[in-house]
């Protein structure tokens, strides 16, 4: 059954064209990866599904509901079942893991103060971070900081995840660490995601099916294997150049 719907959206910045007549579709369970360099449009992609910015045409839906010119009520429901892993995990420096896995749950649920410290352990044990509860995010490595925006990211027990470049600046093995827990967290909670990338390591374990945008329009799409075995002369320049800046530690 399909949960995400994204249909001839465009969308500009000035005489800039971010996002030209994209259409996809997003099956329940499925693990989608965006594929493009920077700059393409994917982060824009990823905002406008959440309702951060607004498409200038087409349509997006979320398990059969739009999200475009929809009252903020509405849209803050259906914000409520999307979980949303930032570039820079997003954690808050002021406070512990603790606080900042609560804010979420604070916020948006009536869970007592012991529901939500059980949610809070359900979710580190998950993520293999139990014993940093009580840590603050300069205490953690790059990629502890990532394992905790995850657990944030689903403590609310999402029915879709959206992950924006989920992988940028680790090393390849945390890398790999990272893509295998998305995998592993995906299945358990039985929720769907979007992948937003550059790294061919990461989507290599995550996908399922995958697009490449290119000047803001999907060039093109199928599984990791299809696209690798492309003779397409961009698709082979991309992967070559992302293999080697992955195997330099970029």
């Amino acid at each position: 059954m399909m949960l995400v719907e994204v249909k001839n959206v465009f969308k500009s910045f000035g005489d800039l064209i971010v996002l030209d007549d994209i259409s996809f579709n997003v099956d329940k369970g499925e693990n989608f990866v965006v594929f493009g360099r920077s700059g393409t449009g994917k982060s824009v992609l990823l905002k406008c599904m959440v309702g951060l910015l607004e498409p200038d045409s087409g349509e997006i839906k979320i398990n059969e509901k739009s999200v475009l010119n929809i009252p903020i009520d509405e849209l803050n429901e259906v914000r409520k079942q999307i979980g949303f892993l930032f570039q820079g995990s997003a954690l808050y420096d002021s406070m512990t893991v603790r606080e900042n896995l609560e804010f979420p749950l604070i916020r948006n649920f009536d869970f007592s103060p012991d529901e939500r410290l059980e949610k809070i352990k359900d979710v580190l044990n998950k993520v293999g971070l139990e014993k940093a509860i009580d840590k603050k995010p300069s205490e953690l490595s790059g990629g502890m900081k990532k394992r905790i925006g995850l657990a944030r990211t689903i403590i609310t027990e999402p029915m879709l995840i959206l992950y924006d470049e989920p992988t940028t600046g680790l090393d390849p093995i945390t890398t790999k660490e990272i893509s295998q827990l998305i995998v592993e967290l995906q299945k358990d909670l039985n929720s769907t995601s979007i992948v937003v990338t550059h790294d061919l390591i990461c989507a290599k374990i995550v996908a399922d099916s995958s697009i490449v945008l290119k000047n803001g329009k999907i060039k093109f799409e199928g599984s990791i294997k299809e696209l690798e075995e492309s003779n397409d002369n961009f698709l082979k320049n991309f992967f070559s150049s992302e293999i080697i800046e992955t195997a330099d530690g970029e």
